[in-house]
């Protein structure tokens, strides 16, 4: 039996693709394993966002081909999808294939053992291309499942890449989703994660919406809770909202991606909404779900972005009040229009403007924290990696840890209840409201 390696860079959605990838190994007789130690493969899961990104991904290539020069090895993922030329002269890669018909891979890699021959296997995306389903494992190794219900975007933000890496927008049928959302449930899963390229858009011209999603999720008993991957802004109407709340089970947390909190800014970026826009969603979100918490993407040192702007979208930050901050410097992606501005800004720029984002940050983070002392809180508890605390997330993605008061008693995979105490900078210190069975010697979960 061949032995299969995976490598995977980038977000969610691609470790989601991952771990169908290797469902697809298993069953074509391969057998994924966790060290590339002795692998006769490795399949390199690509991630193209950005610049340094893409140097990552050439750095394990090369890695992999240095240590395991008799390896088939297959790079795959946004990569090659979005810079199919460039990637095709990789001499190190013994398969390219992009970001379509994923199914294939597995018989790529067996032909290519067998035959020794280099394969290059990449086309672009159609209009109208139907969604790919992959059939996934529930993820045994955590305590919540990842579920990919949309890929693609049709935006074309004027920075961004992905459109050509991902092709259009395209939804996975309710009816498949139904059936993975019966399978996480029997897999004795509480909790889904939805994900997609742009979730929001979950459903566009199909007569559907996210909210439909969620609904077929929440209809499976043993799903306790729903959470949303990053979401954008424009598409969430009041009813959409309303509907997400109905189902009593979305998680309290949003991933709204602001990319900058300066209007002028955002309308060089080609996003759809103004920063007054985007405040006044937040505000009706807080009113459908009060105390909920609010999660972003932003980047600095956009073409154009002047100190005004970068101020502006600063105090953008503090104004919504967000709970954790992905702070990010803008890089070049050739064929943007973004990469052709004149405007550009300089690194060192980019690097200050970074630093005085993330001490806006840290200020909002650090205040939400501290709001949530005195509150009692549902925590799904997963695996413990030490002696000293159980470990878990609240519905609003805050890190809570307890006292391990007994090293054998395991929490993972049970909802408790938790008054939180304590906050610190990156996690909340609390106790059970009930802990009275956390000293027996029964192992739980």
């Amino acid at each position: 039996m061949y032995k299969v390696f995976f490598i995977t860079f980038g977000c969610k959605v691609n470790h989601y693709e991952t771990e169908c990838m290797k469902k697809s190994f298993s069953d074509a007789g391969f057998e994924p394993v966790h060290s590339q130690e002795g692998a006769d493969a490795v399949v390199i899961n690509s991630c193209t966002v950005t610049s340094s990104g893409d140097s990552r991904v050439l750095s394990a290539l090369r890695k992999a081909r240095k240590e395991l020069p008799e390896a088939v090895i297959a790079l795959t993922g946004c990569y090659p999808q979005a810079a199919p030329e460039e990637a095709a002269k990789l001499s190190e890669a013994d398969i390219i294939c992009g970001t379509k018909e994923r199914k294939k891979i597995p018989q790529l890699v067996a032909e290519c053992l067998r035959e020794r021959k280099r394969l290059v296997s990449l086309s672009r995306y159609a209009p109208g291309e139907p969604f790919e389903c992959l059939e996934c494992p529930p993820f045994d190794d955590n305590t919540r499942a990842f579920l990919k219900i949309q890929d693609g975007c049709d935006r074309f933000c004027s920075y961004c890449i992905i459109p050509y890496a991902r092709g259009r927008s395209r939804s996975k049928p309710l009816s498949v989703i139904r059936d993975e959302a019966r399978q996480i449930a029997s897999s004795g899963k509480k909790e889904i994660v939805l994900t997609g390229i742009n979730l929001a858009f979950y459903g566009d011209g199909k007569g559907c919406d996210l909210a439909d999603a969620v609904e077929a999720c929440a209809a499976e008993e043993g799903i306790v809770r729903i959470r949303l991957g990053s979401l954008e802004p424009e598409v969430m109407s009041d009813d959409m909202l309303g509907r997400l709340a109905a189902s009593g089970k979305v998680c309290p947390q949003f991933h709204l991606s602001l990319q900058s909190g300066c209007t002028r800014t955002l309308k060089a970026m080609n996003r759809r909404y103004t920063a007054e826009e985007y405040y006044e969603l937040a505000c009706r979100i807080r009113k459908i779900f009060p105390d909920c918490a609010f999660t972003t993407d932003v980047m600095v040192g956009f073409p154009g972005e002047t100190d005004e702007d970068h101020r502006e979208s600063a105090d953008f930050i503090k104004k919504i009040g967000f709970s954790r901050v992905h702070i990010f410097r803008y890089s070049r992606r050739k064929g943007t229009p973004a990469d052709r501005m004149k405007e550009q800004v300089p690194e060192s720029v980019k690097s200050a403007r970074a630093a005085d984002m993330a001490l806006a940050a840290s200020q909002t983070e650090e205040k939400y924290m501290q709001s949530l002392v005195g509150k009692t809180v549902e925590v799904l508890f997963e695996r413990e990696n030490c002696t000293e605390f159980h470990t878990g997330h609240a519905a609003d993605y805050t890190l809570i840890k307890i006292p391990r008061k007994n090293p054998e008693k395991s929490l993972r995979n049970q909802l408790r209840s938790v008054i939180i105490e304590e906050s610190r900078q990156d996690h909340c210190i609390g106790r059970m409201t009930d802990d009275c069975d956390l000293n027996s010697k029964h192992t739980g979960g």
